[in-house]
């Protein structure tokens, strides 16, 4: 894992129709489809919209959707397996 990818913090985070938008704090932006993640794929708005970002930025927390992701694993490639 590189440099750039360990020191990957999200400072926020949205959604379009199609996809998980995470800004991180150095600038970069990723969007990823949200058929990768099925709980937030199947979520309301108002559920996406309920998130805690942890640990300064690595961690993204959905406590009604039992949904937590990891930033610097999405720079790795790995989203949710269910």
């Amino acid at each position: 894992m590189s440099f750039l990818t360990l020191e990957a913090r999200a400072s926020k985070i949205f959604f379009d129709e199609y996809n998980f938008w995470v800004i991180l704090k150095d600038g970069r932006q990723l969007s990823i489809p949200l058929s990768y993640f099925p709980r937030l794929s199947q979520a309301t708005t108002i559920q996406r919209e309920m998130y805690e970002i942890s640990g300064d930025g690595i961690g993204l927390h959905w406590d009604e959707l039992d949904e937590d992701i990891n930033v610097p694993a999405l720079l790795s490639g790995k989203v949710s397996s269910i």
